[in-house]
């Protein structure tokens, strides 16, 4: 498991700009789920609707982000591959505060999603600072 963590990170170093798209199609996955689908069937998940258009709209803007990132930056990907980890990470505590407060109103099925879609942001935030501090390491051995 160790390995197969290590590869991605290093295919990601050699190719920052695919890290953003992957960030992108996440996020607008994450967009559309919450805004098409659970909001369709909101009683099968009991987050509120405006909570999940809330919810939905920060995941459009960060693929908006992501694939602004992938299509434009050509070098110097640490500080922008930091915001997105930042931003990443505070949606997963956006996401745990939803589900505090709405705790009594989300069904079982709600709760898996909204778990599962924090583990998987939390594994693209893992990937992204590691990635982030191995291109800043790279920079400064490079540069010194």
């Amino acid at each position: 498991m160790e390995i197969a963590v290590k590869n991605i990170i290093n295919y990601f170093v050699k190719k920052p700009a695919r890290l953003f798209l992957v960030d992108s199609i996440g996020a607008a996955l994450t967009a559309f789920l919450l805004f098409f689908v659970l909001r369709q069937f909101q009683d099968h998940f009991g987050m509120p609707t405006r909570v999940l258009i809330y919810l939905s709209l920060i995941g459009l803007i960060f693929c908006l982000y992501s694939l602004t990132c992938f299509l434009l930056l050509k070098g110097y990907w640490t500080p922008f591959l930091m915001l997105i980890a930042l931003g990443n990470l505070s949606y997963c505590v956006l996401t745990l505060v939803c589900i505090y407060t709405y705790i009594e109103e989300l069904t079982k099925l709600g709760e898996i999603y909204f778990l599962l879609e924090i583990a998987t942001v939390l594994a693209i935030v893992f990937v992204e600072f590691r990635v982030a501090a191995a291109l800043k390491n790279d920079k400064k051995i490079s540069s010194g």
